[in-house]
């Protein structure tokens, strides 16, 4: 009888398939950790959180930076990085590469968005004075009708 394609797969060996890449991943990921942890010991915590090592292959350590001018700095300090390196037990590195990558700071800062759902920022209550809700009435007075009712409308917000 023919094997049917369509018909389902175990799920043992669905997890065997994916269990081997699932641990390569999660290999790759300790090692790009770990040579992250000897990057920031070179650089000092200040200049560390301003770059960060996206990838390690055939001897070649990129190091993404947030701006051109921190990817600069690094590429001064690249040969002593690469000894450090090498002396931490990276014998087999043979260059490092850095890259400016300005995406690289949402990746590097852990902020969270701390909005409430009406949207507004928390700690953002500026409060218009009342000398500046005259301001606006003033200008509004000598605006044009379609100008002036949006002056109005923004003075009103002083004397809330």
């Amino acid at each position: 009888m023919a094997k049917d394609r369509y018909a389902p797969k175990p799920l043992t060996d669905i997890m065997a398939g994916l269990n081997n890449r699932l641990s390569a991943y999660a290999g790759k990921s300790q090692a790009l950790d770990k040579q992250q942890v000897l990057l920031k010991e070179f650089l000092g915590p200040k200049l560390a959180e301003k770059c960060r090592v996206s990838n390690y292959r055939d001897g070649t350590l990129m190091i993404e930076a947030v701006s051109a001018a921190i990817a600069l700095k690094l590429n001064y300090l690249k040969m002593d990085m690469q000894s450090h390196f090498r002396a931490a037990g990276m014998a087999e590195l043979g260059q490092i590469k850095i890259v400016a990558n300005p995406q690289a700071t949402a990746r590097l800062s852990p902020t969270t968005d701390k909005r409430d759902p009406v949207g507004k920022a928390p700690g953002n209550s500026r409060k218009m004075s009342q000398q500046t809700s005259d301001y606006l009435n003033a200008i509004a007075a000598s605006a044009p009708p379609s100008l002036k009712e949006k002056l109005e409308r923004l003075a009103r917000h002083g004397k809330k």
